[in-house]
């Protein structure tokens, strides 16, 4: 276990939250889950890439305790609106119902259905309250979030899943099948898996995990969150769900010429340049979101090797390469994230930056040198404003470091 400086005003909230929702949580424990920043590819695991990233230091904690009711009981402080959530374990609303639709209790009803649906127990009672700091959009809170749920359910109710895989097959059927949200993998893989001081790097072939030390020669860094002040929805109702089903027409039309499952398998230069040349006649479109999977994926190898070698200048480069394929080719983007991605395109010691998660809203991300995170913020506090002021009371600049994913922490007195 390894405390963080948030861990302590996050105690307070979770005290101040059963307290006012009369939860009984004291002499539990608390589990923290960690946000994630992907270094590469972004929207490669639907289209099934190679993946890696990192955990980073924005957090969800759940203080929870069993309770002997029979009944679920939870509240989270960033969603006060919604009260405490309460329900019999086996009892909740139907998979993607609009009962659900604008309530985080999505989340542990979908944990609870998830579950069951799978076998695991869940009919243990328990008090829980939820605290988070991760910012909406761009860093994976939902991911986080329903880790989480489903780790706190197994362990009240003494449920052994067989190893993490299972843990992110069964988060991503969470927002997949009850919920509704058509994500990949990539968030729960890298929040699950992350280590401190290491990158996770997946591949989905033979779904084996390896953890990459940063080489040596890496100057002082961090990775820094800007988020813009907007409200992304989730990813069922975003441009997201759209991408996702173009990359699958495109899939669709490629395998009527050759044999092919994923846009990953088009990696051979020469054919990838005739099919591509086929498609862009009949589909630009999609002829575009195909050259950035196949850009990216070319791009990874040199990340990787970067990565080890503590390269950060080249880890920089492809990751705002990376970026300029999501703004113009796979035109996941939007215009706040395009202004951040602007400003801090212009601030020396910024190696690179590019919009973060599912699109449209939220936060984009940058590599930065420990030395140049101040001017980075000075620079969006100057900048951002001025160009969206409707959000100039809502952006956020947030200097992340390299985390585990998932701790357990002693409990509330």
């Amino acid at each position: 276990m390894t405390s963080h400086d948030s861990d302590q005003p996050a105690r307070i909230e979770l005290q101040r939250l059963a307290a006012h929702h009369q939860l009984d949580v004291a002499g539990g424990a608390i589990r923290r889950t960690s946000s994630r920043f992907c270094l590469g590819v972004e929207h490669g695991d639907y289209n099934g890439t190679e993946l890696f990233g990192v955990g980073t230091d924005r957090f969800l904690w759940i203080a929870y305790k069993s309770n002997h009711s029979g009944r679920v009981r939870i509240a989270s402080s960033n969603f006060p609106d919604d009260g405490c959530i309460t329900y019999s374990p086996g009892q909740v609303p139907e998979p993607r119902s609009a009962q659900i639709a604008n309530s985080w209790a999505r989340f542990p009803f979908g944990v609870d259905w998830t579950l069951r649906r799978a076998g695991v127990p869940t009919q243990r009672g328990f008090d829980a309250v939820v605290h988070g700091n991760i910012p909406g959009g761009g860093m994976s809170r939902s991911a986080s979030l329903t880790l989480n749920l489903i780790l706190t359910v197994c362990e009240v109710n003494g449920a052994i899943l067989a190893n993490g895989l299972q843990v992110v097959d069964l988060a991503q059927a969470v927002e997949n099948d009850y919920i509704g949200s058509p994500c990949g993998v990539l968030d729960q893989t890298m929040i699950y898996f992350a280590r401190a001081g290491m990158g996770t790097h997946y591949r989905p072939h033979d779904r084996s995990i390896e953890y990459v030390p940063l080489g040596t020669a890496a100057p002082d860094f961090r990775l820094v969150s800007l988020d813009t002040g907007t409200v992304r929805p989730g990813l069922e109702k975003s441009t997201y769900k759209v991408r996702r089903a173009e990359c699958e027409r495109a899939v669709a039309w490629l395998a009527e010429r050759e044999p092919i499952v994923a846009l990953a398998e088009l990696t051979d230069p020469a054919r990838y340049e005739r099919l591509v040349r086929e498609l862009r006649a009949e589909h630009p479109d999609l002829a575009d979101r195909v050259t950035y999977i196949h850009e990216a994926q070319a791009r990874f190898p040199r990340l990787l090797e970067a990565w080890r070698r503590g390269d950060l200048a080249t880890v920089g480069a492809v990751l705002r390469a990376d970026g300029l394929g999501l703004r113009d080719l796979y035109r996941i983007s939007g215009p706040e994230l395009d202004t951040m991605c602007d400003i801090a395109r212009t601030v020396p010691g910024v190696l690179g930056e590019r919009m973060l998660g599912g699109g449209d809203k939220g936060a984009a991300g940058a590599l930065v040198l420990e030395g140049a995170t101040q001017a980075l913020r000075d620079a969006v506090a100057r900048e951002y404003p001025r160009r969206h002021p409707e959000f100039a009371q809502r952006w956020a600049v947030h200097a992340c470091s390299i985390v585990d994913g998932v701790s357990k922490l002693a409990g509330l007195a």
